[in-house]
């Protein structure tokens, strides 16, 4: 079997980049990460020879090359099926796509005012309404999920998932635009913080010398 890798962005500002790596370090699934810098003269050269689209994540399987987030977490679910990466149940299945979906193509809004730089700390910063009707919305999920799957775990559908993969990044911009989280939804966003890989990721953010200015606008 070959050794999984995987090529990432900047972690202080790819939040595409940490979807499948923070589900395949808390998994415990052995990877190769390959670091390629984003929005340098250099990138779009470097990229070319990993990412089929250009762009980061890309996870390559041997000779297979996988992009786009929600698709490389898909293949590691078929790769991996004795981690149950979807709930085992139709109908919960069904309800963590469809919440993975709507993370993958929709609140544009809120990745517009709110962008995801871990560095930063930007209280009361991003909220316009149409941002702020995203957060309502992500709140929602996150509450309705808990109420529904807190008895079999702490994460959105009891056990780890993809769905938490899918929305980890909002946990991060949540925390650095300061946006006030209650109970469910507050508990549910520490536990993801909390995570051992999810410090990881923090961590190395931290320390990364790398600045993208675009994403330094306050």
């Amino acid at each position: 079997m070959s050794k999984l890798k995987l090529v990432i962005g900047n972690k202080n500002y790819s939040s595409w980049s940490l979807r499948p790596w923070l589900l395949l370090r808390h998994m415990g699934i052995p990877f190769e990460e390959i670091y390629i810098p984003i929005y340098t003269p250099q990138s779009a050269s470097a990229l070319a020879k990993w990412s089929p689209s250009g762009l980061v994540p890309a996870l390559h399987d041997g000779e297979l090359a996988v992009w786009d987030s929600l698709a490389i977490c898909e293949y590691l679910n078929e790769r991996f099926p004795a981690l149950r990466l979807w709930p085992e149940d139709t109908a919960d299945r069904a309800q963590a796509r469809s919440m993975c979906a709507e993370m993958h193509a929709g609140f544009s809004a809120l990745r517009q005012s709110m962008s995801m730089n871990i560095r930063a700390l930007r209280p009361g910063k991003g909220r316009t309404p149409e941002c702020m009707k995203d957060v309502d919305r992500i709140v929602s999920l996150w509450t309705r999920c808990r109420a529904q799957y807190g008895a079999e775990g702490p994460f959105l559908f009891g056990h780890f998932t993809i769905a938490d993969a899918m929305y980890v990044p909002v946990v991060l911009r949540f925390r650095t635009y300061a946006v006030a989280l209650e109970d469910a939804a507050r508990s549910y966003a520490d536990t993801m913080l909390a995570l051992p890989a999810m410090r990881e990721w923090i961590a190395a953010a931290e320390v990364e010398r790398e600045r993208i200015e675009q994403y330094e606008i306050d």
